[in-house]
């Protein structure tokens, strides 16, 4: 079975190219699946499952994980964002070896998240301020509850 695939085209990184691939038809009714479950499109689907997949070729121990804000890039086998990895290593000066000591991890495991972050900064900067939004909005929620409760 043939399945249509929209991909960026060299030139305009923006630009969509038509290709097509054969793909199990088991395959493709999970991607129905999940594209339904998802409530996204069956292309929109598979251009995310392309991209993280690439990415994580290209970074093994970075994973994607869905969160209310959206998709996110962590570091594998751990609950830490890679902005909040980036984060700490800037608060320690830039010293991956500090930040990966005051995070409980290999310099290893840092360096990886400061590879990823230094080539998807802009997306990941970009989900750290949705963070950021979300968190003040709920702080000065719970401070009006507060304020209520309190008389």
């Amino acid at each position: 079975m043939s399945y249509n695939c929209l991909m960026p085209a060299q030139a305009k990184p923006n630009a969509l190219e038509h290709r097509s691939f054969r793909l199990p038809r088991k395959l493709l009714g999970e991607i129905r699946r999940r594209a339904d479950l998802s409530g996204v499109s069956q292309t929109a689907l598979v251009e995310r499952y392309l991209e993280e997949g690439v990415r994580m070729d290209e970074h093994p121990m970075i994973v994607f994980r869905n969160s209310p804000l959206g998709r996110r890039a962590m570091l594998a086998g751990t609950r830490l964002d890679v902005s909040h990895v980036a984060d700490t290593v800037r608060a320690e000066g830039g010293s991956v070896e500090k930040g990966a000591a005051y995070l409980g991890l290999g310099s290893h495991h840092v360096r990886a998240c400061i590879q990823y972050y230094a080539e998807y900064q802009v997306e990941v900067d970009a989900y750290a301020r949705r963070v950021a939004t979300e968190n003040d909005r709920l702080r000065e929620a719970h401070e009006r509850e507060q304020a209520l409760l309190a008389g």
